[in-house]
């Protein structure tokens, strides 16, 4: 049964990330290097290229508490 849109539109499948998912960090493990990430982002008018620094020591701490898969840092941008 369709609410809300035509009985002929054929429902759409989901296809996974290119890299999978990675769990939330419900314990905080990362949270202060992400509101460090955060901050600098605010104080430079969202001008990632000047924050460079912190979101490398985010992934790099996902990374080191199994909150997502390890890889080469090049291989996510750096």
């Amino acid at each position: 049964m369709s609410f809300g849109r035509p009985p002929t539109y054929s429902s759409f499948s989901v296809t996974p990330p290119d890299r999978g998912s990675f769990p939330l960090d419900h314990d905080g493990e990362c949270t202060k290097v992400m509101k460090e990430y955060m901050t600098c982002m605010r104080q430079n008018k969202m001008d990632n290229g000047k924050c460079r620094h912190l979101s490398k020591s985010y992934l790099q701490c996902r990374m080191e508490n199994g909150l997502m898969e390890k890889d080469e840092m090049s291989n996510l941008g750096f």
